[in-house]
């Protein structure tokens, strides 16, 4: 899956991330740019991601590995 990132800078108020840590479990995140990074649940990120106007999606690859990747999504 390839990434095009969009010519037009787009405003932001949150950053969802899902992300695989080294043990190969889930990591769900909420972040506010230049703020802050808050650990969030499995069904909190779930709820964001079917309920927010999202702005963006950005699938992140991981390393050496072309089948799974982590996602991101702007609000």
């Amino acid at each position: 899956m390839r990434y095009i990132p969009s010519p037009i800078p787009i405003q932001v108020n949150l950053v969802y991330r899902a992300e695989a840590n080294k043990s190969g479990r889930m990591q769900y995140h909420k972040i506010q740019p230049g703020r802050s990074k808050l650990r969030i649940s499995r069904a909190e990120f779930i709820r964001a991601f079917n309920n927010s106007n999202i702005v963006a999606l950005n699938p992140l690859p991981v390393k050496n590995n072309e089948v799974d990747f982590q996602i991101e999504f702007y609000v």
